[in-house]
């Protein structure tokens, strides 16, 4: 489609798409009979006028029920406006651009033959939950049992949309290079997620520890599968979490509530109000500062130390093994290499009545063990 000036376009008809307080959006089909276009008008009282209009612009509207969305093609201007030309695309055609439509096709051997598959690709933050339709046509073939793990690697560059890797299914491991938006692997269902700075930035003096990689209420709901954020999380972090294992840097306020199952391992500082109505599930806190108690709240659980030599602290050491060999944490690797003296500093976080059903369970089974001997 050529572009058109603003002069021609208002030559054609126009309807209203939306309007706000930077200007409005008008469909147009200008009399040529060429494609309509829409056309963003932006008043140049408003400040940095300019500057908006030269930027790349996505609008997303739904009209009579069918989605659409334009793209930025030209920009011209006369004495009172700058006037955006954007390419007007039919709901078929964006359907056809979601990047999960790619992987379901690059991923067809994994989905009906269960080959192994593995893609580089890149993403940005229009692309919103990434994996959910891959997710879902492996649900078709496989059920809940998902594939193998390992089967699909995808490798991705850049800045995630929100619910990236929403409901991940088994068998699927995404590995991002760049940083995740909220919603990062919400409803895990099985797969794997990985999210660390691109090497590029990490070598101009970016510190992983000190910045969140992952936005808000990443892994929300999740039931199974595991994440590795080489960096801090946002606000909310595994918030109804019941069974998804994870090891995160750092993380905001409100962490671990109403977390149900799982394993939750954070290598930095914790916002308040953690383990809010965490009624199962463990949490540990690495916390050499002996900050953390003041920032949890006790009212569901109970705060203990790692036994030494025992099955949980070498489970505890293996998680962040598999973070420093999945994210090259430099953190993760710190603690490995001094991890007697690193161990005595991370604080368990056990829920009272999940600790009580433990034990219960325990009892039982040591009284079955006997009474089979016994026979």
């Amino acid at each position: 489609m050529s572009p058109l000036s603003h002069r021609e376009q208002a030559s054609g008809s126009a309807r209203i798409l939306g309007s706000g307080g930077h200007g409005t959006v008008r469909l147009v089909q200008p009399r040529s009979g060429d494609r309509p276009v829409a056309v963003k008008d932006i008043p140049k009282r408003y400040e940095g006028s300019r500057s908006q209009a030269l930027r790349e612009v996505s609008i997303h509207r739904t009209l009579n029920g069918h989605p659409r969305i334009c793209r930025l093609e030209s920009v011209s201007e006369d004495e009172a406006s700058v006037y955006l030309s954007l390419e007007y695309i039919e709901g078929k055609e964006l359907l056809d651009e979601l990047l999960d439509d790619q992987l379901i096709a690059s991923c067809a051997p994994a989905i009906e033959r269960g080959e192994p598959v593995s893609l580089n690709v890149e993403i940005n933050n229009l692309h919103r939950s990434v994996g959910a339709m891959l997710s879902h046509e492996i649900s078709k073939r496989h059920g809940g049992a998902g594939l193998p793990d390992g089967t699909i690697r995808v490798a991705l560059t850049g800045h995630t949309g929100q619910s990236f890797g929403f409901t991940l299914m088994k068998g699927v491991r995404f590995d991002v290079h760049g940083d995740a938006n909220d919603g990062c692997g919400k409803g895990l269902s099985g797969g794997e997620i990985t999210v660390q700075p691109l090497p590029s930035t990490v070598a101009a003096g970016f510190a992983p520890v000190d910045n969140v990689i992952v936005g808000n209420v990443a892994l929300y709901g999740a039931t199974s599968g595991s994440a590795y954020f080489r960096g801090k999380a946002g606000e909310r972090f595994c918030v109804r979490n019941s069974g998804a294992t994870t090891v995160v840097e750092g993380l905001g306020d409100h962490g671990c509530e109403y977390m149900t199952g799982g394993r939750v391992v954070c290598l930095g500082e914790t916002g308040i109000n953690f383990a809010a109505g965490m009624s199962g599930g463990v949490a540990y806190i690495y916390d050499p500062m002996e900050q953390f108690p003041a920032r949890c709240n006790p009212e569901m659980v109970s705060l203990e130390t790692v036994p030494p030599r025992s099955a949980e602290a070498a489970e505890l050491r293996g998680l962040l093994e598999t973070h420093a060999e999945r994210t090259g944490s430099d953190l993760a690797a710190t603690l490995l290499s001094e991890w007697d003296a690193a161990l005595p500093r991370f604080v368990k976080v056990m829920p009272d009545d999940y600790k009580r059903v433990m034990e219960a369970q325990q009892a039982q089974a040591r009284e079955a063990e006997a009474v089979a001997q016994a026979a």
